[in-house]
């Protein structure tokens, strides 16, 4: 074969090649090269075949690119899409307007203008399921349930949201699929849901399309489930919530209730009255009132939708937005009062009360405490605060309640608290003041040991760093709750008025030496020699001989302790501590 350089390109086959194999010759030249190919025979000057290569057509650019057409003039909306602005317009007018209209007299927000409340006109970044139940012979826009994904307070978050508007917010299929799909998408995206919750419970004539399905309203539950302690799930109650929809609020790692205005229970007053013969008012049988100081299941009061906001946007500013984060941090502040008078807050007497609140505000930022379940269980403190801006998780006893003693409700309360702050790496400090676990046989019955366990079990199994002050009383077992030195705290400090005892004086003295005492003839030898035994009781459980023998790690100046626990925390911030390998433990 040879080539010659003319118009296009020639070659020459020998006499045996067959026409066949010319031509897939020529077509590989002619690809190759682009250009066009004539073939020869060996000593013929008539072309046996051409093949021509396929050059781009007119109108294209280099690479075969189609060349651009210039756009039509502006066309504006189609009627078809502005039929479909005029559905949207529709849908967002909520349930019969009858119901819309009597939300005011309830002193509730419209659905669409609590989320304008909550993230503002351009804060939704989108909704979902707008559409369901579209063509239903009844008034249902969006099924009653609204779900989509917003920004909060700088924070990327999920939100559903019932509209009472529409069956008094009632769930049913459509609904119900559009809550399981954006709980589902929060366990692959890791970012916070938002409950915004007023819902009746089920639509019970609708139920065989939700109520037991495999992906019906009882897997809401199971998802609650799998997001716990992956992401934060805070739930806001704006109305009675009933029977199914009243777990959404148990499950959720903090729900605040709307005073006057929230509930939730198991049953309505109706139902409560037709099983039981009970009659009773909503807000006796599960108001906010009933539940933050009964049942604990309300962390948090709001006065109203406004209130309800701002508490949820102090809450979230302490919280990462998933496991796998750290709590954000801010710039921090002094505390509101100096802590040059810590030691002056704590009397000399043992047994006088005081106000933990007065000392927590001489060691955190100022501003910083948000209290969690502040009327249940009061004489445990559990807060959220900032030192030098880094949010910790307090637990304090409070010895203006029942003396500090630990009850089944505060156990209860601490221990729930240790375990979501400790899902959420937001390190602990405990702060003791304590006689110990209470005794009796009403608090036997309460399940004292119970919930004591489970504080106990929390404390064991929290990962984070961890700081211990013994403030002042460290008795019985209320040292080990409180993160003593058994417990692997990072550091275990102590204050000078601190005593680490089995128990107080009074108690020891009375459970050793009674026969001795009793034993006294004269009252006053007798009280000489039981105030001999208390002062030498009281320097045997002094904490400057559990510092000499290094129970504990230092006795700190009190007006020191802010700089000293903002040290600790600082130097601790990246502890790892394993646990052994199981499955789950059995405590909680």
């Amino acid at each position: 074969m040879s080539g010659y350089g003319s118009d296009r390109m020639k070659i020459r086959i020998q006499d045996g090649t067959s026409e066949e194999a010319a031509n897939a010759i020529a077509a590989a030249l002619a690809e190759r090269f682009a250009d066009d190919v004539e073939v020869y025979r060996e000593g013929s000057e008539d072309p046996l075949l051409t093949v021509t290569h396929e050059r781009e057509p007119k109108g294209t650019v280099s690479g075969g690119v189609p060349e651009r057409q210039p756009q039509p003039e502006d066309l504006g909306p189609t009627e078809r899409e502005q039929k479909l602005w005029e559905e949207i317009a529709d849908i967002e007018r909520g349930g019969p307007e009858k119901y819309v209209e009597r939300l005011s007299e309830q002193g509730k927000l419209f659905v669409r203008d609590r989320l304008d409340l909550w993230f503002g006109e351009d804060g939704i970044r989108f909704e979902d399921g707008k559409f369901a139940e579209f063509d239903a012979d009844d008034r249902l826009p969006a099924d009653g349930l609204l779900t989509g994904a917003a920004e909060f307070e700088g924070r990327d978050v999920h939100f559903m949201a019932n509209d009472f508007s529409v069956k008094a917010g009632s769930m049913a299929a459509k609904g119900v699929e559009k809550f399981l799909r954006m709980q589902q998408r929060a366990l692959e995206t890791g970012k916070p849901v938002l409950y915004l919750m007023d819902s009746s419970g089920g639509r019970i004539d609708q139920q065989r399309g939700f109520f037991a399905n495999r992906e019906g309203i009882g897997k809401y539950y199971y998802n609650h489930s799998m997001l716990s302690g992956r992401v934060p799930q805070i739930c806001v109650l704006y109305g009675p919530c009933i029977a199914g929809a009243a777990y959404t609020p148990v499950f959720a790692d903090f729900t605040i209730m709307v005073r006057d205005v929230s509930a939730m229970a198991i049953a309505s007053p109706r139902m409560v009255e037709m099983v039981t013969g009970e009659k009773i008012d909503m807000q006796d049988l599960g108001g906010a009132e009933m539940h933050a100081t009964h049942s604990g299941s309300a962390d948090l009061i709001a006065e109203d939708e406004e209130h309800a906001r701002d508490l949820v946007s102090k809450l979230i500013s302490y919280l990462p937005s998933n496991s796998d984060h750290q709590p954000p941090r801010t710039s921090g502040r002094a505390p509101a009062y100096s802590p040059e008078g810590i030691d002056g807050l704590i009397p000399q007497d043992p047994n006088r009360g005081y106000d933990m609140h007065h000392l927590i505000e001489r060691v955190v930022d100022e501003d910083s405490v948000l209290e969690i379940r502040p009327q249940y269980g009061a004489e445990i403190i559990t807060a959220f605060a900032r030192i030098d801006g880094r949010p910790i998780a307090i637990i304090a006893n409070q010895p203006a309640q029942r003396a500090g003693a630990i009850f089944p409700d505060s156990a209860e309360k601490a221990a729930q608290f240790i375990w979501t702050a400790d899902a959420y790496n937001i390190p602990l400090l405990y702060l003791c003041d304590t006689p110990g676990f209470m005794a009796g046989s009403q608090v036997e019955q309460e399940g004292i040991l119970e919930m004591g366990k489970k504080m106990i079990y929390a404390t064991s199994s929290a990962t984070v760093p961890t700081q211990s002050v013994v403030v002042r009383k460290a008795y019985g077992a209320g040292i080990y709750a409180m993160a003593g030195p058994a417990y692997r705290p990072e550091s275990t400090i102590a204050l000078p008025s601190g005593e680490i005892a089995i128990m107080g004086p009074e108690a020891a003295i009375n459970a050793v030496y009674a026969n001795k005492l009793a034993a006294i003839d004269d009252p006053d030898e007798r009280a000489e020699t039981e105030q001999r035994l208390r002062e030498e009781y009281r320097e045997d459980i002094d904490v400057h001989r559990m510092a000499s023998e290094v129970v504990i790690d230092e006795i700190v100046p009190p007006s020191t302790l802010r700089d000293e626990l903002a040290a600790r925390f600082e130097f601790y911030e990246t502890v790892e501590k394993d646990l052994p390998e199981k499955k789950h433990g059995t405590i909680l």
